[in-house]
């Protein structure tokens, strides 16, 4: 081949320019000459399979399982798996990226060699489906794949709920076969949060924690192609799915399925959870609050404590309430408008946090801990009554700082009085004396 392109290169005007570029323009002139994989013809005995991996409990987004499509063609030598999971954490500004939902993630392409490898490394399942494609619907599906798969297309917009690595496949499928896919009815009434739940149980962490972050639109009862943004959920629904062909015709839409990769517990299994769990956690906080409120109290306010504790209690408030403000105003991401732990996590706490050592601000730190203790006494009050499923642990946390604003208005009313009585004594001593 390379004395085949030399020969033809010397026949041409830039004979001398083309030698001194040899190395660099031969692989091009070859790889041109290849046909691209999406010319290649699959055979009528090809496979196009869905991979369900189990969920790794290794890293948090490997919590809720993984999803890919296998395509297999022995008498060609294909047997590739296209992955719409790959996300890139070193890219510059990654995680600002990540909280404001612009995180492109790509699709990608790879053996399905490699790609077992990697799960039976890690210890997950890995379950397969054999769909019932015509030999149309697999070639058009392979080369849409291929398509979709090169570098200037590779590349989407994540979302967690509606366009992710698990809903990326099925839309595919759906989009390139020619009848239409009905899936069973779901058989219980779930949210987006309930899923997560299932997802996260056993780490009450990081249960609080997405539950902090996403607001009452996760509460909404989802139907069964809602659910299947997660895996497991998708593998099922697939399972029991059939295609409609016509008006009549109905076929199953998975051929045959196997378990490729059994579960390996030894290198995958769910962590034992630790005692400090965010209940705990927030009563002993609470606990703690109640004490130092105390201490303000028999000290009369004379302690540097009580000052230490409030600027590190609503200065942690107010960080954490400038994440759902965020998430909230200036984010993509889904099911974060409205928040209802927005009352008790937002920015003003981190404001009033830095006027609690300046004696000028007296007034506005007074002024901000009767509103807050006001709204919070109405959070506390109507909690069972907010449309949106909250943590437990809310409950002691928000009363946390529910207690120190209103130990704080008691202790700034009685100083201000007790000022009051000795201006007012100061004043009639001054008459008495000018009798």
């Amino acid at each position: 081949m390379k004395r085949i392109i030399e020969s033809f290169l010397l026949k041409t005007e830039l004979h001398t320019f083309i030698r001194q570029k040899k190395i660099l323009l031969l692989p091009l002139i070859i790889l041109f000459c290849l046909p691209l994989p999406a010319q290649v013809q699959l055979n009528d005995n090809a496979k196009i399979s869905l991979l369900t991996a189990s969920p790794w409990y290794g890293a948090i987004y490997a919590f809720f399982g993984h999803t890919a499509i296998r395509v297999q063609d022995d008498s060609t030598g294909v047997d590739v798996v296209f992955n719409y999971g790959y996300f890139d954490s070193s890219r510059p500004h990654f995680i600002y990226n990540f909280i404001r939902g612009k995180t492109d993630y790509v699709v990608g392409d790879t053996s399905f060699e490699a790609f077992l490898s990697e799960y039976e490394y890690c210890g997950r399942q890995v379950v397969e489906q054999e769909l019932n494609f015509s030999s149309a619907e697999k070639q058009q599906l392979y080369d849409a794949l291929t398509i979709n798969a090169l570098p200037e297309n590779r590349s989407y917009r994540y979302n967690y709920f509606y366009d992710n690595c698990s809903t990326r496949p099925r839309d595919m499928m759906e989009k390139y076969t020619d009848g239409i896919i009905q899936y069973p009815v779901t058989a219980a009434d779930q949210s987006y949060r309930d899923l997560v739940h299932e997802c996260v149980d056993g780490y009450p962490w990081y249960r609080f924690g997405i539950d902090l972050l996403i607001g009452s639109p996760a509460d909404s009862t989802i139907d069964v192609r809602a659910k299947m943004f997660i895996p497991g959920y998708l593998m099922r629904s697939f399972e029991e799915a059939a295609i409609q062909r016509g008006d009549t015709l109905n076929v199953p839409l998975v051929k045959n399925s196997k378990i490729l990769l059994p579960l390996d517990t030894e290198k995958n299994s769910r962590s034992e959870g630790g005692i400090f769990t965010p209940i705990i956690t927030a009563f002993a906080l609470l606990l703690l609050t109640i004490i130092v409120s105390l201490i303000q109290v028999a000290k009369l306010n004379t302690t540097s404590l009580t000052r230490f504790y409030d600027t590190l209690l609503f200065a942690i408030a107010g960080l954490a309430g400038i994440i759902l403000l965020v998430l909230m105003y200036f984010s993509e991401h889904p099911a974060t408008n409205p928040n209802w732990n927005f009352v008790w996590l937002n920015p003003f706490a981190l404001i009033a946090a830095s006027f609690f050592w300046m004696k000028s601000a007296n007034k506005a730190v007074y002024f901000y801990h009767f509103i807050n203790f006001a709204l919070l006494t109405l959070f506390l009050l109507l909690w069972w009554l907010i449309p949106q499923q909250l943590p437990l642990a809310t409950i002691p946390f928000s009363m946390s700082l529910w207690f120190r604003s209103g130990t704080n208005i008691y202790m700034l009313r009685k100083k201000r009085l007790k000022n009051k009585q000795f201006t007012t004594s100061k004043h009639l001593k001054a008459g008495w004396g000018g009798l």
